[in-house]
């Protein structure tokens, strides 16, 4: 009788099977042991053309904020913008995002870079950003130069950064601030020269309302100005003459609104900028007129 046949046994199989990982197991469950392959990515060295080239573009790059300075004070000066837009503000606001603020930092900034590029001692470190700058715009030509050299100094040598060349602009403001002798109630000139806060105020007279450490709060005809001591000459004026003048700058306010006709607003300007403790009798009595017109 013949034996069925013999069922073949898989368990060694099965077991092999189990025991022998996937191509791919070992790589997933030993990621250590893995072999990756990189190729390998010759670089070519700069040839002298090149590294002059990357050289001139990073100065350019360095110093765009200058090169912008300079233009919008070209398109100022020329009057460049006056085909499309009144004025220069509203122009640098249409074409390039940027408010009065932002103009003139950018036109102040480039004042100081070309006055330190007449230092012979600053030969190679230049500001790279308008920040490092606006500290010193309020300087003198010769303050901005020691500031700028004491900063490189501190900066080991490097562009020192803006928090650096505010600190040395403080020491040397505080070594040179004189005491505060101006009194309340005293007329004062405003002097604008070297600060862009006050641009449109120069020549405008103030009445002192509040004296500080380093600076005092002026009324004008047109609002309250915080403003330095540098940026203030006294008139000089006997008490009589500032109550004269107070009287004058209360009613030249109570008059003037910007919905004024141009002609009107242009005479009460002049008001605001006279050098002379009284009006004449033409002056008064247009005042007067205007204070009658508008009823106040």
């Amino acid at each position: 009788m013949n034996k069925p046949p013999r069922k073949r046994n898989n368990t060694t199989s099965a077991s092999s099977s189990k025991d022998t990982p996937p191509d791919n197991q070992d790589l997933e469950e030993n990621p250590a042991t893995a072999t990756i392959t990189v190729s390998a990515v010759e670089v070519t060295e700069l040839t002298q053309e090149e590294q002059s080239d990357r050289l001139h573009l990073e100065r350019k790059v360095e110093r765009a904020f200058f090169e912008a300075g300079k233009a919008l004070t070209e398109l100022r000066d020329r009057r460049l913008y006056r085909s499309t837009h009144k004025t220069f503000d509203e122009y640098c606001l249409d074409r390039f995002g940027y408010n009065r603020s932002r103009s003139y930092q950018l036109v102040d900034a480039a004042v100081v870079v070309d006055n330190l590029q007449k230092c012979p001692q600053i030969v190679d470190i230049l500001p790279t950003a308008e920040g490092q700058v606006r500290p010193m715009t309020k300087l003198e030509p010769q303050e901005q130069q020691e500031v700028w050299l004491k900063a490189v100094e501190i900066a080991g040598g490097k562009v020192p950064t803006g928090r650096i060349v505010k600190d040395v602009v403080q020491r040397i403001m505080e070594r040179t601030q004189v005491p505060n002798t101006y009194q309340i109630g005293e007329v004062c000139q405003i002097i604008t020269k070297d600060n862009p806060e006050l641009r449109g105020k120069g020549g405008c007279w103030g009445i002192v309302n509040h004296v500080g450490e380093f600076s005092c709060t002026v009324k004008t005809w047109d609002g309250e100005y915080t403003v330095g001591l540098q940026h203030l000459k006294s008139y000089n004026y006997l008490p009589a003459e500032c109550e004269q003048m107070r009287v004058i700058c209360d009613r030249i306010t109570r008059v003037y609104s910007s919905g004024l006709e141009e002609s009107v607003q242009k005479f009460l300007e002049s008001l605001g900028k006279l050098n002379r403790a009284y009006l004449t009798d033409l002056e008064a009595k247009v005042l007067s007129l205007l204070e009658l017109e508008i009823g106040v």
